[in-house]
């Protein structure tokens, strides 16, 4: 007769309840986004698919979903575009204050959101600054900027000098060398720094909400629409977006798998 192991059957119940802890508001959404709601979303009335054939339907959702995408893009580039540019400064070049500077762009991450968002709309506040859609993307980058530096940082510091040497050695010039040599090796951690900035200021509310004045984004939208319940539509652009990540995730995965192969091949 066997004896009952404990540590046997501990983590695979542990797994479960953490995947089932995680998943359950996913679940969810995705479940509230075919019901057949009149006023509120909150209890389940039915099956239907008007949701998802008619998302525009419900009052500003859509408004607020573009909105959003738009600071999101905007925001992005121009984060990613800065933040590779001082990543590249921190690793390749010696300064006065490098460390200072280094160690100054982590206090965005550590410092609460209600702290930089209090302060960010005090100081426009102070200059006078109409709240609205510049002051929100403003914001974005303030905060994005340090998630990117951070990102692209690490990429450049795994990189071999030895390559970009080669090309000097090749009479390359140093745009040609960077174009043709750094940036497609720095291009796998820009992209995955600005998937990063884009997520972080699309999710963004306490930041937003302090800067934003009367511009309506997708986060304020729900924030404001929670009390009676979300429409459904507004589930239903919460899903698109979550599947729109796993399917980056997953595609990004493939190609890295098929990359991997075709390497092993040739050696």
């Amino acid at each position: 007769m066997r004896k009952f192991s404990f540590g046997k059957y501990a983590l695979p119940v542990y797994a479960v309840l953490a995947f089932t802890y995680l998943l359950i508001p996913i679940a969810y959404t995705f479940v509230f986004s075919f019901n057949d709601y009149r006023r509120s979303n909150i209890a389940w009335r039915g099956f239907t698919f008007d949701n998802w054939t008619s998302v525009c339907e419900a009052q500003g959702v859509c408004e607020a979903f573009a909105t959003s995408v738009s600071i999101g893009l905007i925001s992005t580039v121009i984060a990613t575009i800065l933040g590779t540019m001082i990543a590249i400064a921190l690793v390749r070049y010696r300064f006065k204050f490098r460390s200072a500077v280094s160690l100054l762009l982590f206090l965005p991450m550590a410092t609460p959101e209600l702290v930089l968002g209090a302060g960010l709309a005090a100081q426009f506040f102070n200059v006078g600054a109409e709240m609205g859609f510049g002051t929100i993307v403003i914001a974005h980058v303030m905060f994005c900027l340090s998630f990117v530096v951070v990102t692209v940082k690490a990429r450049v510091a795994s990189l071999d000098p030895a390559l970009e040497e080669a090309g000097r050695d090749l009479y390359g010039s140093p745009a040609q060398v960077f174009w043709k040599i750094t940036f497609p090796l720095l291009l796998p951690g820009i992209m995955a720094a600005a998937l990063l900035a884009f997520a972080l200021s699309f999710d963004d509310f306490i930041i937003t909400y302090f800067n934003s004045g009367p511009t309506e984004t997708f986060p304020k939208f729900v924030y404001t629409a929670a009390a009676k319940g979300l429409p459904g539509e507004a589930n239903v652009i919460g899903m698109s977006v979550f599947f729109l990540a796993i399917a980056i995730v997953v595609t990004v995965q493939v190609r890295s798998s098929l990359k991997a192969k075709r390497l092993a091949k040739i050696k």
